[in-house]
């Protein structure tokens, strides 16, 4: 077996051994991350252009965007080029780089994810303090904690393991390089159980978070069915709705991927798995955040219309 000296490119898990299948999966692909673009890239566009949309929650989801974008770009297009082009390989600088990238953007969402909650928690329950408490100073610390920590989680846990020796081959059992399949191909006692205390932190941490979210919206629930008039409860509830969604989507997915019993595993669930828990998420939350947000979806029909009218001005100049 090699070694990790010896390794140059590992070999990840394709879709379908028929061709046809193959580029059906790129045509998929393809279509998935069109639509990621389209629907985060106009998020992003609308929050930075509306001066109606600089508030906190839009400051944070505009940040969310830039994640969703991200995992996105991390892992998908590899998967179009193997797809397309019939191979199975990455290379080893390519493979630290979306491990890297990969835990990068999903830390940082997570912890935007959390950040969020305090938003709405703060809105609800303590509205008098809102300004204080989310000023713009603080928004931006809150947001450059999350990067921060995101960048520090994913070099952590790249620089430990690659670091590792590998003789048990190559191939990974995954589209894309992620932390579990290239420790099953390592053959180092130590640096696994040192990798393993690390994702088990992570997990704690991960765990923090969720029950601060879950105390939260239980805090949140509790001063909404309080309020005596229905539509000022109504809009309370249509705030928190898609934050919650989102919530629940990333939380839900990736649980299940990297916790289902080892008795329901298989190559093909696992892909369908990856699938949903890294693709997934970044391509609905911005339909799950605009159904709700009246005002998100006035600024990206403004924005529209307008590049529709200046187009058609062009065209009409043109001619």
């Amino acid at each position: 077996m090699p070694n990790s000296s010896s390794i140059s490119q590992f070999l990840l898990l394709p879709f379908s051994d028929r061709r046809e299948l193959q580029l059906l999966h790129f045509w998929l692909f393809l279509g998935i991350s069109l639509a990621a673009l389209l629907g985060n890239g106009l998020i992003l566009s609308a929050v930075a252009c509306d001066q109606h949309l600089h508030t906190p929650r839009d400051f944070f989801l505009l940040h969310l965007s830039l994640t969703d974008l991200g995992c996105i770009c991390t892992t998908v297009p590899k998967a179009m080029h193997n797809s397309l082009w019939g191979t199975i390989t990455i290379s080893y600088t390519g493979c630290a780089a979306q491990l890297f990238f990969f835990t990068f953007f999903m830390s940082a969402e997570f912890s935007l994810l959390t950040i969020m909650c305090y938003d709405r928690y703060v809105a609800i329950c303590k509205p008098l303090h809102y300004g204080t408490l989310l000023g713009s100073r603080a928004c931006a610390h809150m947001a450059t904690a999350a990067w921060t920590s995101g960048f520090l989680n994913a070099l952590l846990h790249t620089a430990n393991t690659f670091s590792l020796p590998l003789c048990q081959g190559n191939a990974l059992g995954q589209f894309f390089c992620e932390i579990p399949h290239i420790l099953k191909l390592s053959c180092s006692h130590s640096g696994y159980l040192r990798e393993i205390v690390l994702l088990g932190f992570n997990v704690c941490l991960v765990f923090s978070c969720f029950i601060f979210i879950v105390f939260s919206y239980v805090q949140i629930f509790r001063v909404v069915l309080r309020i005596p008039f229905e539509q000022r409860r109504h809009k309370a509830f249509s705030t928190c709705l898609p934050h919650l969604a989102v919530v629940s989507l990333f939380i839900s997915t990736g649980t299940f991927s990297n916790l289902k019993p080892p008795s329901i595993s298989s190559s093909s669930l696992d892909l369908a798995l990856s699938v949903l828990y890294s693709v997934l998420p970044p391509t609905l939350n911005p339909l799950i955040y605009s159904l709700r947000n009246q005002e998100l979806k006035d600024a990206i029909r403004k924005m529209m219309t307008g590049c529709f009218s200046g187009a058609i001005k062009c065209l009409s100049s043109g001619v």
